[in-house]
């Protein structure tokens, strides 16, 4: 059964870090591109980053030099270091993995809210 289970969002002050976590189960992850997206109230979800099976990453031009993505094909993780948090990074954020359009898969999604 294809699983993707986020965990590590949460409450923080403007300035602080999270870091999320997300842990596919069902498929072959290495195979996968894997990612996060998110989502903000009254927004359309959009791109965070992704990371490739060869490790190629991309991400949105407005996080460079505060998120970074990771993957661990051995343990079937792929994780975002999320530094400087904003009030408007907060939002549902979502784990994906894309290998085609006929095998995409999402989590259930994790809240980030970013307040003082």
């Amino acid at each position: 059964q294809v699983q993707l289970a986020e965990s590590g969002g949460g409450l923080v002050q403007p300035g602080g870090s999270l870091t999320l976590s997300c842990a596919a189960t069902g498929f072959i992850f290495s195979a996968y591109r894997v990612g996060w997206y998110r989502q903000a109230p009254g927004n359309q979800r959009e791109l965070v980053a992704t990371i490739s099976s060869d490790g190629t990453t991309n991400l949105a031009d407005s996080l460079k030099g505060r998120f970074t993505i990771s993957r661990d094909d051995i343990r079937k993780l792929v994780t975002l270091q999320m530094n400087n948090l904003q009030p408007d990074d907060a939002g549902v954020y979502y784990c994906n993995a894309h290998y085609n359009v006929w095998l995409e898969y999402w989590g259930q999604g994790t809240q980030v809210t970013v307040s003082s």
